[in-house]
């Protein structure tokens, strides 16, 4: 296996080319633009290590043309930690993958490794083969599972054709095939870990784990031994050694979502991991390594976090290489009508019985709702109607009486009896948004603008 190794700084350059060597591979060098395109002409190198500047119109023409005559040919790029724009725009020019500096070795030879895997993966030339060194294979690489594939409702298991969830399928598609870190941004019910299940099942990894934690639906003092595992005797209550989802997910993809939710002290372990893939169980001794994609997600906008100071700017850039946004329901316009359809499909295949299509009326109901609930809250509806309508047509009076009224749910405090405390309109208020966010306690601090441990503070006074 040939490796083309473009780089301009000299020490940076002898040292990785001292790395690629021990591991194996033939190594080319060019240390600017014009000596690597030189190369590329007359030279047929199966990788190409570049850690040149990508900023710019004229950075991503260079990675274009060091594919002519070779689409398929992968490119990893090493970039710097605040280089976010820059790197979106070498994804779209058809980097396999993006390694921040200082790079660790153990990680770049597992990424040089997968990467050369899914070229032989997908037919590349007899030439990238054979020569010389045996090709190094990742003991958890397989062949990728069948691509999602867009059809007249939707892409893969996502429904909808408007125009803003095409540019979402178009960014899903490109970062699919990378090892790129993403972060999913977009509100409650948006469908984010669906999006993550999306790329994962577009990677070299889909055959290997994917493994989701919600960073806000575990109490903080146990988000660590989620993340890390634990050893027995750690803390009261640690009988046993415990995996956690890094080595739960070696391999495949860890998706972390409400990312933002996880405490400062928790943050630079994280970044650690992400930076070296190397951790501790909770209570062990051990470094162990580890071997997974990051996928993350937020309802929050993430600037707003950095800026707040609940979640780390460093983090937030190492995260934020590749970031998509999932647009709410109310601006994709056109398909609420298609989605509800297909889910009022999927309910009455689950009750065992064909019906009618949606009234008149009832369409215009759902097509004129705000859903500040997004697609999860016209499941639920559409599941309720299917139930109520039978075989018959869904009709208005089988829908819910918010829709009916045309009242937003969080709309209530003009349903309120006269003559509550403050502290009763507050615990009312809480839970009937709450229960508007499918009881998303991240999400109803968002709405409330509280904290989300306000609102655990508050619930448990409410129990007591």
């Amino acid at each position: 296996m040939t490796i083309l190794l473009v780089d301009p700084d000299p020490t940076s350059r002898s040292s990785l080319e001292r790395s690629l060597e021990r591991w194996g591979y033939r190594v080319l060098l060019a240390e600017s633009e014009g000596e690597a395109r030189t190369i590329v002409r007359s030279r047929t190198p199966d990788l190409i290590l570049s850690g040149l500047p990508v900023a710019g119109r004229m950075g991503v023409e260079f990675l274009r043309s060091l594919q002519e005559g070779r689409p398929g040919r992968r490119i990893l790029l090493l970039t710097g930690r605040h280089e976010v724009e820059a790197t979106v725009e070498a994804m779209k020019a058809g980097v396999s993958d993006v390694l921040t500096k200082p790079v660790d070795r153990a990680r770049l030879k597992s990424v040089i490794e997968r990467t050369l895997a899914s070229g032989i993966a997908s037919h590349d030339p007899p030439s990238a083969k054979a020569n010389g060194a045996p090709h190094p294979t990742h003991g958890r690489t397989k062949e990728r599972a069948p691509e999602p594939v867009e059809s007249d409702v939707g892409f893969g298991r996502f429904v909808g054709r408007s125009e803003p969830m095409l540019e979402v399928y178009s960014l899903l598609g490109m970062v699919g095939a990378s090892d790129a870190a993403v972060l999913i941004t977009g509100e409650t019910g948006t469908g984010k870990e669906l999006a993550a299940r999306t790329i994962h099942d577009l990677s070299a990894r889909s055959s290997a784990p994917f493994v989701a934690l919600n960073g806000a639906a575990i109490p903080q003092d146990l988000v660590e031994s989620e993340l890390f595992g634990h050893e027995e005797g750690s803390f009261t209550g640690a009988n046993r050694n415990r995996k956690g989802c890094f080595e739960m997910a070696d391999g495949g993809t860890l998706f972390l979502d409400e990312v933002s939710e996880m405490t400062p002290s928790l943050q630079p372990k994280l970044l650690r991991v992400l930076d070296e893939a190397r951790f501790r169980r909770v209570g062990g001794r051990k470094e162990m390594r580890t071997n997974v994609r990051i996928i993350s997600a937020t309802n929050r906008d993430p600037r707003t976090a950095v800026e707040d100071g609940s979640m780390r700017e460093d983090l937030y850039h190492r995260l934020n290489v590749f970031p998509i946004h999932l647009p709410p329901l109310r601006e994709r316009r056109g398909d609420v009508a298609l989605l509800a359809r297909v889910m009022l499909e999927r309910s009455r295949r689950k009750l065992g019985v064909s019906g009618e299509a949606i009234g008149e009326e009832c369409a215009g109901l759902l097509d004129r709702y705000c859903w500040p609930g997004n697609v999860r809250e016209l499941r639920n509806v559409m599941e309720r109607a299917a139930l109520l309508a039978g075989s018959g047509p869904v009709e208005a009076r089988h829908l819910p009486q918010h829709l009916r009224d045309d009242e937003e749910p969080g709309d209530f405090l003009q349903r309120l009896p006269s003559g509550l405390t403050a502290a009763e309109l507050e615990r009312r208020l809480i839970l009937q948004t709450l229960e508007d966010t499918g009881n998303n306690k991240a999400e109803a601090a968002r709405r409330l603008d509280l904290d989300v441990k306000t609102i655990r503070n508050k619930l448990k006074k409410y129990r007591n």
